[in-house]
Protein backbone atom coordinates (compact mmCIF):
# COMPACT_ATOMS: atom_id res chain seq x y z
CA UNK A 1 0.00 0.00 0.00
CA UNK A 2 2.79 2.43 0.88
CA UNK A 3 4.51 1.65 -2.40
CA UNK A 4 1.31 2.42 -4.35
CA UNK A 5 0.79 5.71 -2.49
CA UNK A 6 4.44 6.65 -3.04
CA UNK A 7 4.25 5.78 -6.74
CA UNK A 8 1.01 7.74 -7.17
CA UNK A 9 2.41 10.73 -5.30
CA UNK A 10 5.63 10.57 -7.31
CA UNK A 11 3.66 10.42 -10.55
CA UNK A 12 1.52 13.39 -9.56
CA UNK A 13 4.61 15.35 -8.59
CA UNK A 14 6.32 14.45 -11.88
CA UNK A 15 3.29 15.52 -13.89
CA UNK A 16 2.99 18.73 -11.88
CA UNK A 17 6.64 19.55 -12.57
CA UNK A 18 6.19 18.76 -16.27
CA UNK A 19 3.04 20.86 -16.50
CA UNK A 20 4.72 23.67 -14.60
CA UNK A 21 7.64 23.62 -16.98
CA UNK A 22 5.24 24.40 -19.82
CA UNK A 23 3.63 27.39 -18.07
CA UNK A 24 4.63 31.03 -18.09
CA UNK A 25 6.48 31.96 -14.93
CA UNK A 26 4.35 32.89 -11.94
CA UNK A 27 1.27 30.78 -12.74
CA UNK A 28 -0.06 28.25 -10.26
CA UNK A 29 -1.18 24.94 -11.72
CA UNK A 30 -3.19 22.68 -9.43
CA UNK A 31 -3.62 18.94 -9.35
CA UNK A 32 -6.84 18.90 -11.38
CA UNK A 33 -5.40 21.05 -14.16
CA UNK A 34 -2.26 18.92 -14.27
CA UNK A 35 -4.29 15.74 -14.69
CA UNK A 36 -6.60 17.37 -17.25
CA UNK A 37 -3.65 18.46 -19.38
CA UNK A 38 -2.00 15.05 -19.17
CA UNK A 39 -5.31 13.44 -20.19
CA UNK A 40 -5.68 15.80 -23.16
CA UNK A 41 -2.15 14.95 -24.31
CA UNK A 42 -2.60 11.18 -24.12
CA UNK A 43 -6.03 11.43 -25.74
CA UNK A 44 -4.44 13.25 -28.69
CA UNK A 45 -1.51 10.84 -28.96
CA UNK A 46 -3.57 7.64 -28.76
CA UNK A 47 -6.29 8.89 -31.10
CA UNK A 48 -3.76 10.02 -33.71
CA UNK A 49 -1.77 6.80 -33.32
CA UNK A 50 -4.88 4.68 -33.94
CA UNK A 51 -5.76 6.78 -36.98
CA UNK A 52 -2.25 6.65 -38.51
CA UNK A 53 -1.99 2.88 -38.83
CA UNK A 54 -3.47 1.55 -42.08
CA UNK A 55 -6.26 -1.03 -41.85
CA UNK A 56 -4.02 -3.71 -43.36
CA UNK A 57 -1.58 -3.40 -40.45
CA UNK A 58 -4.06 -3.57 -37.57
CA UNK A 59 -3.32 -7.29 -37.15
CA UNK A 60 0.44 -6.76 -37.17
CA UNK A 61 2.73 -7.01 -34.16
CA UNK A 62 6.48 -6.52 -33.81
CA UNK A 63 7.05 -10.02 -32.43
CA UNK A 64 6.13 -13.62 -33.01
CA UNK A 65 5.45 -14.20 -29.31
CA UNK A 66 1.82 -15.24 -28.83
CA UNK A 67 1.33 -13.04 -25.75
CA UNK A 68 2.14 -9.85 -27.67
CA UNK A 69 -1.01 -8.04 -28.76
CA UNK A 70 -1.67 -6.98 -32.32
CA UNK A 71 -1.83 -3.25 -32.96
CA UNK A 72 -5.63 -3.34 -32.91
CA UNK A 73 -5.86 -5.39 -29.71
CA UNK A 74 -3.55 -2.86 -28.04
CA UNK A 75 -6.24 -0.21 -28.54
CA UNK A 76 -8.98 -2.57 -27.39
CA UNK A 77 -6.93 -3.11 -24.23
CA UNK A 78 -6.57 0.65 -23.70
CA UNK A 79 -10.32 1.16 -24.15
CA UNK A 80 -11.12 -1.66 -21.69
CA UNK A 81 -8.80 -0.15 -19.08
CA UNK A 82 -10.10 3.38 -19.56
CA UNK A 83 -13.73 2.30 -19.16
CA UNK A 84 -12.83 0.53 -15.91
CA UNK A 85 -10.79 3.38 -14.47
CA UNK A 86 -13.22 6.13 -15.38
CA UNK A 87 -16.18 4.15 -14.03
CA UNK A 88 -14.34 3.92 -10.70
CA UNK A 89 -13.43 7.63 -10.76
CA UNK A 90 -17.04 8.56 -11.53
CA UNK A 91 -18.48 6.10 -9.00
CA UNK A 92 -20.70 4.42 -11.59
CA UNK A 93 -20.91 0.88 -12.98
CA UNK A 94 -18.61 0.17 -15.91
CA UNK A 95 -20.87 0.46 -18.99
CA UNK A 96 -18.48 -1.81 -20.86
CA UNK A 97 -18.46 -4.61 -18.25
CA UNK A 98 -18.42 -8.01 -19.95
CA UNK A 99 -17.60 -6.55 -23.38
CA UNK A 100 -13.96 -7.30 -24.19
CA UNK A 101 -12.96 -4.69 -26.74
CA UNK A 102 -9.81 -6.65 -27.63
CA UNK A 103 -12.06 -9.03 -29.57
CA UNK A 104 -12.87 -6.41 -32.22
CA UNK A 105 -11.40 -7.17 -35.63
CA UNK A 106 -11.38 -4.06 -37.82
CA UNK A 107 -9.62 -0.72 -37.67
CA UNK A 108 -12.93 1.15 -37.52
CA UNK A 109 -14.12 -0.99 -34.58
CA UNK A 110 -10.92 -0.38 -32.61
CA UNK A 111 -10.92 3.36 -33.38
CA UNK A 112 -14.57 3.57 -32.28
CA UNK A 113 -13.89 1.61 -29.08
CA UNK A 114 -11.05 3.99 -28.22
CA UNK A 115 -13.19 7.06 -29.02
CA UNK A 116 -16.06 5.67 -26.93
CA UNK A 117 -13.74 5.13 -23.96
CA UNK A 118 -12.49 8.71 -24.24
CA UNK A 119 -16.06 10.00 -24.51
CA UNK A 120 -16.89 8.12 -21.29
CA UNK A 121 -13.78 9.51 -19.56
CA UNK A 122 -14.11 13.12 -20.71
CA UNK A 123 -16.45 14.21 -17.91
CA UNK A 124 -14.42 12.35 -15.28
CA UNK A 125 -11.60 14.74 -16.13
CA UNK A 126 -13.57 17.89 -16.96
CA UNK A 127 -15.44 17.73 -13.63
CA UNK A 128 -12.22 17.16 -11.66
CA UNK A 129 -11.32 19.85 -9.12
CA UNK A 130 -8.43 20.12 -6.71
CA UNK A 131 -10.92 19.35 -3.93
CA UNK A 132 -12.72 16.31 -5.39
CA UNK A 133 -9.43 14.90 -6.71
CA UNK A 134 -8.61 13.89 -3.15
CA UNK A 135 -11.95 12.17 -2.46
CA UNK A 136 -11.80 8.42 -1.96
CA UNK A 137 -13.49 6.24 -4.58
CA UNK A 138 -13.95 2.48 -4.73
CA UNK A 139 -11.67 0.64 -7.15
CA UNK A 140 -11.93 -3.12 -6.89
CA UNK A 141 -11.51 -4.03 -3.23
CA UNK A 142 -9.73 -0.78 -2.40
CA UNK A 143 -10.52 2.84 -1.81
CA UNK A 144 -8.23 5.15 -3.73
CA UNK A 145 -8.22 8.89 -4.31
CA UNK A 146 -9.99 9.92 -7.49
CA UNK A 147 -6.72 11.55 -8.60
CA UNK A 148 -4.88 8.27 -7.99
CA UNK A 149 -7.32 6.34 -10.20
CA UNK A 150 -7.06 8.91 -12.99
CA UNK A 151 -3.29 9.20 -12.67
CA UNK A 152 -2.92 5.44 -12.98
CA UNK A 153 -5.16 5.50 -16.06
CA UNK A 154 -3.00 8.21 -17.66
CA UNK A 155 0.17 6.29 -16.79
CA UNK A 156 -1.21 3.06 -18.31
CA UNK A 157 -2.44 4.87 -21.41
CA UNK A 158 0.98 6.51 -21.84
CA UNK A 159 2.65 3.11 -21.52
CA UNK A 160 0.37 1.71 -24.20
CA UNK A 161 1.00 4.75 -26.40
CA UNK A 162 4.73 4.08 -26.10
CA UNK A 163 4.09 0.49 -27.14
CA UNK A 164 2.02 1.67 -30.12
CA UNK A 165 4.97 3.83 -31.20
CA UNK A 166 7.05 0.66 -31.62
CA UNK A 167 4.35 -0.81 -33.87
CA UNK A 168 4.20 2.41 -35.91
CA UNK A 169 7.98 2.64 -36.24
CA UNK A 170 8.08 -1.00 -37.39
CA UNK A 171 5.88 0.13 -40.29
CA UNK A 172 7.99 3.25 -40.95
CA UNK A 173 5.30 5.56 -39.56
CA UNK A 174 6.36 8.49 -37.38
CA UNK A 175 4.47 8.44 -34.03
CA UNK A 176 2.16 11.42 -33.43
CA UNK A 177 4.07 12.85 -30.47
CA UNK A 178 7.29 12.92 -32.51
CA UNK A 179 5.55 14.41 -35.52
CA UNK A 180 3.71 17.01 -33.43
CA UNK A 181 6.91 18.00 -31.61
CA UNK A 182 8.78 18.33 -34.90
CA UNK A 183 6.01 20.53 -36.32
CA UNK A 184 6.15 22.66 -33.19
CA UNK A 185 9.87 23.21 -33.77
CA UNK A 186 9.27 24.36 -37.35
CA UNK A 187 10.46 21.12 -38.92
CA UNK A 188 7.31 20.63 -40.98
CA UNK A 189 8.19 19.20 -44.35
CA UNK A 190 11.78 18.38 -43.38
CA UNK A 191 11.00 15.04 -41.77
CA UNK A 192 10.80 14.21 -38.11
CA UNK A 193 13.54 12.79 -35.94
Amino acid sequence: MRKRVFCSASGILFMAVAAGAQQPAGQKVGLATTLQRAYAAIKTNLTQSAEKMPEADYNSKPSTMPEVRTFGKLFGHVANAQFGSCAAAKGVPNPNQGNDLETKTTRSEFVKALADSFAFCDDAFSSLTDQNALEMVKQGQNEVTRAGVLLNMIAHSNEMYGTSAVYLRAKNIVPPSTENAAQGRGMRGRGAP
